[in-house]
Parts: structure tokens; C-alpha cells; sequence
């Protein structure tokens, strides 16, 4: 299909570009490169030669391309790329997937999960599929990852150039993929080039990489093109009819001297007027068809017996128009190609032509998304059966690839009468729209509902609205949201009326938000505590702790909480599922007040609850929730698996207030991990995007980036005095001051500065609650700080003891190493070593690659000679990914290791899965010999 026989000339410095980024794949690395250039400037015509060089190296090529008339089919590039090369090596490259199942003791981790995923895509893998119970963003996350694995292994060990054509005309969930790939390199052989016309790119479009411009042929270039047979004169007209584009000179030239147009543009309408009849109608109904077409649909589309159009077949080939390919199909020349033919017919019998293909793959039974790009334009107003093909298509693809199911929904309501269906499809739509970061659509989606809606239909009515407020939320406008909440509420002629029950909950959440916890007790005031429906109950009962905390009543708090979990233990799931919101609220809440284990089991089963139903818009809370969490208790990596996901849906959501909750505790984690200038990159990047400065999620973001500066031994008074306004202004809660307290007195005892460090361990005594323990660990290891000497060694240790039992193994790793610190100082060496020890066995098993270097350093110092790989983790795998891999090797299960180690299944499975990759293997007998061999 692809054109090698083609004369290529001049193009030496792209040349050199395409050689030099083939050389970097063969020597082991990963290169994104752009093609850029007008119609007919000659891309594919340098792909083409991409793949010859390509095959010199022993490189595999996989070419795929984007279609105009099929822009919204979900990776329509991508499938056409890979599709035929799965088929071909499915068992080579995806034989986990036949296996029992990702928990199989010979499957690689997540296999099962990535299968399912893959499988949606890619028609090849989904025989054996079973549908992924993952609806939300975070299936998109995975998928865009799975999809990168799936072309690493491929590229291994020859290489791999995986090239996307037209790209301008590519979907949503292709451009998401190709952000994620630049943005995530695959650690293998790959080259992926995309070629696509700057002027019709979508903004999104915009990649990391190299970016190569392919701009018109010279005029000698030009000549050298045409050959010495063509006479000087004859080339000047066509250079200047073509503009010096290559493939438009070409097709030129197949035409008479006389005929030449006056613009490029009407080259390609000379080579369609001599067809004969038959073939110009079989090219206009192939062109309709799709990009690359089956003789028999081509027929269809053109009313002609088959027998006809496989002799107008003949004729198109004979004039290169269209290609044979593989399978019996054909395919246009070039797009430009199908784009004349298309145009050449009359509109009326373009929209008979896709009526006709639509009733056939009707008969056929294709599947709804197929169906869906031609009832799309053929369907007639109030056609029931074409909306129906159009929400079930919109369904089926709803998870992987939301902007194209959005497409299709609305299509469906151009279709449909104002009934109550179209209300549901409303709803629907704005869902979607949210998910897939069309974040204003789907608000102006969500208020059409609310105009729709009669007026005293008030539980819809609050529903619409708290959604509204929602998408508001993500928007950064929580003005907006509160608005039209106080608005509809006005409207309720009861204000106890249950329908009203949902939007003061989004109130009180609000209120919350911007550190407003009196106006948030007065709506929970308002509110009852019996009502009839057991999820409302549990929803309200659920914020009361967190608004009693933010009001510095922690031992109401405590009470709230413990009443909340009691409720929460009685009530089925089912009745959770509408007020996750306030779920993630809860969780917070015991993260502040000390109730780790409850929280990290209510994280897991709520996070897991929000993916199978769909609700992305609270997940990035929760994924940053559970972030923080971990690191609270001392598990780096899978906090910071936690938060990176939690970046990248707020990322597909295209929310800025999302991205500063992710990127707050995406920047703590950096820091408890020893990357300082990564968690100050991200700190100083929330804190100053201008999203949320007066709410919580801004303060959160102001107080990691003055705690990743005072970790790196940086005093910032401006960073400084924003925290301490956000904590007077109750927008940071104490469990956060308190921790930064600490932060400083450690940072100004490590400059010397005794004084200065003194006196936040006296702020953090101020702020020590009896009701919970760990805060006097804090505080305690405050004073250590700031103190020399035996009695710094009793503090630390007495810190130690209090903050294990509270279940901060970092900090009580950081109280370790201070006491191993002061008896150095002391000159007891011999007395610090035991304490040292304990600190760097807790540092490697928390992935606290900083601090255990630290404490490998003062071991030194205290006499003691440590290897400095200690510092860093065996064979480059965290402490955590070395635990999991050893208990592999035993013999255990995921799940027996989820069970032994306290964490979910899936985090067992990501820590595998980076722990193959680090060790180059792919299945757990791989893993043990690894670890045999290394020792």
C-alpha cells in the first residue's frame, strides 16, 4: 500500500532526521517525531522511505492512518496499524491473555485487566475479552499504558516504527494516546511518527518530540521530479499550477498540456473526468464506504451489481487511484484522493449512499459504532431505529473513548423529539462530556437539563443542579456552582423537603472548600439525622467529622467519626453509590484524626465503587486522597502510583483544579522520596497556577511547595507566611500545620539556626491534641530538633515510639535517624548504630531513597562501613517492589501478598508489573531467576 517506487527527491535534512531518529531506536531508545506539512507536500511519500530505511536496519513498520469521513471512530489509526499484526503474533506478544487470569501464578501482573482493555480497542484480541468493570477516566489512563506496553514488547528486540498518518483527522482518544506516550516514553526500541497538516491539527495536537516541517519542492527540485522528458516550459506551468507541492505536480502531469487548472486544487477533479461512468459512481460509493473498502460495500454504495464494480476496480487501479491491499480490500491513492471522489457526488446521493451501507451492515449485524458513522448521516428526523444505533454505539464506547460516545449522543438528540428520553440522554451526554474534559459542554449540557426539567419536578431538579455545581467545581468556579445550588433551593416551597437533602450536602462540601466550616455546621444543623432514605443518612453523618475538625473540635470530630463508621458498616454499598463525594470527605477526615486503617480500607472499596459507576469527577479527590494516605503511612510508591493517576485523569478532564490536588500531593511524595527538585517543581507549580487560591486544594498546594523548599534546606519566607495565613484562615487543617511545623524546625536546625527552630517546635506544642496521640509524636520530634545532646536522643525516641504505634513509619524512621544524630553529635557512636539501623531499614522499605542515604551517610560517620547501593534499593527496585518481588519467589499469590503486606490487589499488580520491567523479565518464573541470579 505504501508508495517506495515513487521518485524522492531533495529532502536531505529530513532525511537525516528520519536516519538519525532510526539510529537512536536501534541503539535501544524511544523517539516521538512529527511530520508537518500541507496537502500534498510529500509526508507519506518520506514515510514510505522511513519504512525502506527502516527495514535495512531489520526494524518492523507498522503504518496506519486517520481517515476525514471517519474521524469520530474511537484509535481508528492505531487498529488500523496493529490490528493485522495481532492477528498475525497475538500468542507472541499477548499469549498471557489466554491464561486463567491475572492472579494465574504464571501470568504477568495486570494481564487480565490489560487484555480486557486491549481487547476494546483492537477487533483482533476480542474474541476472548471479557468487558472491563472499569468505566471511569482511570480505564483511559490504563488503556493509553497497556497500548505502550503492548508496542514496547513488540519493538523488542529489532525495533519498532509505528507510523500514523493524517493524524489531523484522528479522534480524541488517538491524540490522548499520543499525549500519554510523549509524555510516558516506553523504555524499548520505539519510533512513533505522526504526520499531520498544521492548519487542520486540533490544539490538543500539540506533542512533545521532533518536529520536522515538509514545505514545497524547489523549482529544480521540482524538475529533477518530473524527469528530462518533460520540456522546461511544460515544467514551469506545472510547477506553477502545483505550487511546488510533489503530489499535486505529479497528478498534474498525468494530464494534457492543454487541461492544466489554474490552482493545485483542481488537479485531482482532471484525474476523475475521464473515468468511465461506472467507475467514477463505484470510486464516489467507495469514497463513502470508508478509507479502506470492500469491493462488495463499494457496490452497495453505488447501486451496482458487484460484477460492475469490480470491473470499475480494475479501472481505478489501472489509473492508480485505488490500491489493491491485503484481505481482498482496496484503498485510495492518497486521502486527497477520496476526498475529490467524495465531493464529486451530489449531497443527496452521498445521503442515500450511506443509507444503503447502513441497512447493509444492518443485515450483517456490524457492530453499533460501524453502523453509527453512516446513520449519522443518513438518518431523518424522529428515526427511532437510528437513534437507537447511536446511544448504543455511544455505550459501547463510552469507556475508552468518551469525546467520540459524547459525538454520537449528540447526534442521537438532533434526532429526537422533546421527550422524557431525551432528558436521560442529556444527562448522559454531560456525563460524558465531563469525562472527557469538554468541561464547559458539559455544564451548559447540565443547565439545558435544569431548563428542561418542569419546575416542580424538584428531585430531579437537585440532582441536575448538584451535578452542575460539580462541573462548576472542576471549572474553578465554585461561585457559579454555589449559585445555582442557593437558586433552586429558593425554589423548593418546603425547605425540609428531601429533594433539597442533596444540594445543601454539595453546600456543606463548599463550604469546606473554602475553609468556611461555620457555614457548613449551619447546613448540617438544618439537616436530619433520620431520615427515611439510608444513603442521605449515611451521606450527612459522613461530612459531620470533617466539619467539626476543620472547626478545631477534634474530640466531637472523633465522635462524629465513629458514629459515621458504624453507620457506614450497616449500610449496603448500593445506597453509598449516589454520595461518594461524601465518602472522599470522610476518608480525609480520618487521614486528619489519626483512623489509618479504616481509612485506607474505605479509600480501596470507594475508589473501586467510583470506577465501576463511572463518577471520574470525584476520583481524582479520592486518587489524591489515598496518596496522601500512604505517605502519611509511610508507602512512597504506592502513594505516588496514587497520585500520578490522580494527575493523569485531571489531566484527561482537562480540570485545573484537579491538577492542583493531584500535583499537592504528587509534590509531597516527590519530597518524602529524596527527589527535591521534582517536589519543588510540582509544589511551585500548583501553588501558582492561579487555581483555588482562596480554598482548600490552593492551600494544600501552597503548603507542599514550602515543605518540598524547607526539605531541600531552602527558607522562603513568602511561601512561609501563605501557609500561616491559610492556616488563620482555616483553609489548612492542623494535621497539615502541624507536620510543617516540624518541617521547619528540622529545616533550621539543619542550618544552624537553633533559635528559629525552637520556636516552631514551641508553635507545634501548642498545637498537640490529647485525644490524638500521634500529634504529640510530631511535636515531640519538633523539640528533638531543636535540642542537643541526651535529652534530644529521649525525645526522638520517645517520638519513635509513639508515631510506629500511630502507624507513621516515616516519621518514625526520620525520629530514629535524630536520635542516631544526637548520640553521633555526642560522640556516642557506638550508642547510634542500633538506631541508625532501624532508620535505614525503615527508609529502604518505605522507597525513601533520600533519607536512607541520609542514614547510610551517618552510619558512615558513626564508624560504620555501608555499601553505598544500600542507599538506593537492590537490583534498582524500591524497597516495596524488592518485598513483593521476594514473596513471588516464595511462591505467593497476589492476593496472598495483598493479604500478608496490608495493600489492594491492584497495587500488588503495578509494583510487579514496574518490577518486571526493571528486571527484564515477563513472567514470575522469570522474576525469581532474576532475583537468584542477582543474589
Amino acid at each position: 500500500m505504501n508508495d517506495h517506487s515513487a521518485p524522492l527527491v531533495g529532502r536531505r535534512d529530513v532525511l537525516n532526521d528520519l536516519r538519525g531518529s532510526l539510529d537512536a531506536i536501534v541503539s535501544g531508545e524511544f523517539r516521538l517525531l512529527a511530520l508537518v506539512g500541507e496537502p500534498g507536500a510529500g509526508k507519506t511519500r518520506l514515510l514510505a522511505e522511513l519504512e525502506r530505511l527502516a527495514g535495512e536496519r531489520g526494524c518492523l513498520t507498522l503504518w496506519g492512518r486517520a481517515a476525514e469521513f471517519e474521524q469520530v471512530m474511537p484509535f481508528s489509526a492505531l487498529v488500523d496499524a496493529l490490528d493485522g499484526h495481532l492477528d498475525d503474533t497475538r500468542h507472541e506478544h499477548l499469549g498471557h491473555q489466554d491464561t486463567p487470569g491475572p492472579h494465574d501464578q504464571g501470568a504477568s501482573p495486570q494481564a487480565g485487566h490489560d487484555a480486557q482493555l486491549l481487547a476494546s480497542v483492537f477487533p483482533a484480541l476480542g474474541a476472548t475479552a471479557e468487558p472491563s468493570d472499569d468505566v471511569s477516566a482511570l480505564a483511559r489512563y490504563r488503556l493509553y499504558r497497556a497500548v505502550a506496553q503492548l508496542l514496547a514488547r513488540i519493538a523488542r528486540p529489532n525495533g519498532l516504527v509505528l507510523v500514523l498518518d493524517d493524524v489531523h483527522w484522528a479522534d480524541d482518544a488517538t491524540i490522548e494516546f499520543l499525549d500519554h506516550v510523549s509524555r510516558h516514553s516506553p523504555k524499548a526500541p520505539l519510533l512513533v511518527v505522526v504526520a499531520y497538516r498544521p492548519k487542520q491539527a486540533p490544539p490538543r495536537l500539540a506533542l512533545g518530540g521532533s518536529r520536522v516541517t515538509i514545505g514545497p519542492l524547489s523549482e529544480e527540485e521540482a524538475g529533477e521530479l518530473l524527469g528530462p522528458n518533460v520540456s522546461r516550459s511544460r515544467k514551469k506551468a506545472l510547477y506553477d499550477a502545483s505550487e511546488g507541492y510533489p503530489f499535486y505536480l505529479q497528478a498534474l502531469a498525468r494530464v494534457e498540456a492543454g487541461d492544466l487548472p489554474g490552482s493545485k486544487n483542481d488537479a485531482l477533479a482532471l484525474e476523475l473526468r475521464d473515468l468511465s461512468g461506472d467507475a467514477l459512481i463505484v470510486a464516489q460509493g467507495a469514497a463513502v464506504a470508508a478509507d479502506e473498502f470492500e469491493a462488495g460495500l463499494a457496490a452497495v454504495a453505488a447501486k451496482v451489481p458487484l460484477s460492475t464494480a469490480l470491473d470499475a476496480l480494475d479501472e481505478l487501479v489501472d489509473r492508480d487511484l485505488v490500491r489493491p491491499g491485503a484481505g481482498g480490500r482496496f484503498r485510495f491513492r492518497h486521502p486527497l484522493v477520496r476526498q475529490a471522489a467524495y465531493e464529486s457526488a451530489k449531497a443527496g446521493w452521498r445521503l442515500s449512499a450511506h443509507r444503503r451501507i447502513a441497512e447493509r451492515l444492518a443485515e450483517v449485524d456490524a457492530p453499533a459504532p460501524l453502523r453509527a458513522v453512516h446513520v449519522e448521516r443518513s438518518a431523518a428526523f424522529g428515526d427511532r431505529d437510528a437513534v437507537d444505533v447511536l446511544v448504543t454505539a455511544a455505550r459501547q464506547v463510552a469507556t475508552t473513548a468518551p469525546a467520540t460516545s459524547a459525538h454520537w449522543l449528540q447526534a442521537a438528540l438532533g434526532l429526537l423529539p422533546d421527550t422524557t428520553d431525551r432528558l436521560d440522554l442529556l444527562l448522559e451526554l454531560a456525563r460524558n462530556q465531563t469525562v472527557s474534559g469538554r468541561l464547559t459542554e458539559a455544564r451548559n449540557t447540565a443547565y439545558e437539563v435544569l431548563r428542561l426539567l418542569p419546575r416542580d419536578d424538584y428531585g430531579r431538579r437537585a440532582q441536575a443542579a448538584r451535578f452542575c455545581a460539580l462541573v462548576e467545581r472542576l471549572l474553578d468556579r465554585p461561585g457559579e456552582g454555589r449559585a445555582v445550588l442557593v437558586s433552586e433551593l429558593r425554589e423548593i416551597p418546603e425547605p425540609r423537603l428531601p429533594a433539597a437533602l442533596p444540594m445543601r450536602l454539595r453546600l456543606v462540601a463548599e463550604s469546606l472548600m473554602r475553609g468556611d466550616h461555620r457555614a457548613a455546621q449551619a447546613v448540617l444543623d438544618f439537616m436530619p439525622d433520620d431520615g427515611d432514605d439510608p444513603g442521605l443518612r449515611l451521606a450527612i453523618a459522613m461530612l459531620r467529622p470533617m466539619t467539626a475538625y476543620a472547626g478545631h473540635r477534634v474530640e466531637e470530630a472523633l465522635r462524629h467519626v465513629a458514629a459515621a463508621q458504624a453507620l457506614a458498616d450497616a449500610t449496603p454499598e448500593i445506597h453509598q453509590l449516589a454520595w461518594m463525594d461524601t465518602v472522599a470527605w470522610m476518608c480525609w477526615s480520618e487521614i486528619w484524626l489519626g483512623q489509618h486503617r479504616p481509612a485506607l480500607a474505605r479509600f480501596e472499596q470507594a475508589i473501586a465503587a467510583v470506577k465501576a459507576t463511572g463518577q471520574t469527577f470525584i476520583l481524582t479527590n479520592m486518587l489524591a486522597g489515598l496518596a496522601r494516605l500512604n505517605g502519611v503511612l509511610g508507602r512512597i510508591p504506592e502513594g505516588q502510583i496514587a497520585a500520578e493517576e490522580s494527575a493523569e485523569i485531571a489531566l484527561l478532564l482537562n480540570s485545573g483544579y484537579a491538577r492542583v490536588v493531584a500535583m499537592a500531593q504528587q509534590s509531597l511524595l516527590a519530597g518524602a522520596a529524596g527527589d527535591d527538585e521534582d517536589a519543588i517543581r510540582l509544589g511551585h507549580e500548583a501553588a501558582t497556577s492561579g487555581v483555588s487560591v482562596s480554598e482548600w486544594p490552593g492551600a494544600q498546594a501552597r503548603f507542599a511547595y514550602a515543605t518540598a523548599l524547607a526539605n531541600s534546606g531552602r527558607i522562603d519566607e513568602e511561601a512561609i507566611a501563605a501557609v500561616e495565613e491559610d492556616f488563620a484562615g482555616d483553609r489548612l487543617e492542623e494535621f497539615s500545620m502541624l507536620a510543617f511545623c516540624e518541617t521547619m524546625a528540622c529545616a533550621h536546625a539543619a542550618r544552624n539556626e537553633p533559635k528559629e527552630s525552637a520556636a516552631w517546635a514551641e508553635r507545634a506544642a501548642t498545637m498537640i491534641r490529647p485525644e490524638l496521640e500521634l500529634t504529640d509524636g510530631l511535636a515531640r520530634l519538633a523539640r528533638a530538633h531543636a535540642t542537643i545532646g541526651p535529652e534530644a536522643e529521649e525525645l526522638a525516641l520517645t517520638a519513635a515510639e509513639i508515631l510506629t504505634k500511630a502507624g507513621h513509619r516515616l516519621d518514625a524512621g526520620r525520629a530514629l535517624l535524630r536520635a542516631g544524630v544526637a548520640c553521633v553529635d555526642g560522640g556516642r557512636k557506638r550508642a547510634a548504630l542500633p538506631h541508625l539501623e532501624a532508620a535505614h531499614e525503615i527508609f529502604t522499605a518505605c522507597g525513601a531513597r533520600g533519607m536512607a542515604a541520609a542514614a547510610v551517610r551517618e552510619q558512615r560517620r558513626a564508624g560504620k562501613r555501608v555499601a553505598a547501593a544500600r542507599a538506593t534499593g537492590a537490583h534498582g527496585l524500591t524497597g516495596r517492589e524488592l518485598e513483593i518481588a521476594r514473596l513471588v519467589a516464595e511462591g505467593c499469590s497476589n492476593q496472598q501478598i495483598a493479604a500478608r503486606l496490608h495493600i489492594s490487589v491492584r497495587t500488588v499488580e503495578t509494583h510487579l508489573t514496574r518490577a518486571f520491567e526493571k528486571l527484564g523479565v515477563t513472567s514470575r518464573g522469570g522474576m525469581t531467576a532474576a532475583l537468584g541470579q542477582l543474589g
